[in-house]
């Protein structure tokens, strides 16, 4: 093999070994500006966006023991990898599509192993940002000692319901 595609190679494997997931879109028809703008909306969601060969990609993938999407690897074809927040990235790239009219830009994706579709990659870029993910599970644990707490009270201080009725 020639030194040159053994870096390459190396390099996406390093890259898709550190990423808990790779996204494949489709990039066929953007402009460069456009292109521009998807990686910038990726870099503010902590994930990159590269352009190397399918080939390529399969043997990093190969590599780092990952499924193969041989199926999915045709054509003008880009990958996302990312730091944590995969719907943060799926997001990005489905604001991208809107703004340049695209559609299908999804092809294919790779979660924590598993293989992803293009349906179920357009229903992560749906679901709400991490932290307001966080927020909402933050909410529905301290629920119930809320409800505890103030039955509790009601219980033991039943003046300060009075006072609070009256206010």
């Amino acid at each position: 093999m020639n030194p040159n595609k053994s870096f390459i190679i190396d390099e996406l494997y390093e890259r898709v070994n550190a990423s808990p997931f790779v996204i494949v879109v489709d990039y066929t028809g953007t402009s460069v500006p456009q292109f521009s703008l998807l990686r910038d909306k990726l870099r503010d969601s902590g994930a990159e966006c590269h352009v190397a060969k399918n080939t390529y990609m399969r043997a990093a993938l190969t590599k780092a023991g990952l499924p193969d999407l041989a199926t999915d690897l045709i054509g003008q074809t880009a990958f996302i990898t990312g730091e944590n927040d995969v719907c943060a990235a799926a997001r990005a790239v489905k604001e991208f599509a809107k703004d340049a009219a695209k559609t299908d830009v999804f092809k294919a994706g790779i979660l924590d192993g598993d293989v992803l579709d293009a349906a179920k990659l357009t229903t992560l870029s749906s679901l709400p940002s991490r932290d307001a993910l966080l927020s909402m599970l933050l909410g529905v644990i301290n629920e119930p000692g809320t409800q505890i707490a103030r039955v509790l009270n009601a219980k033991f201080n039943p003046d300060a319901d009075a006072e609070e009725s009256a206010e």
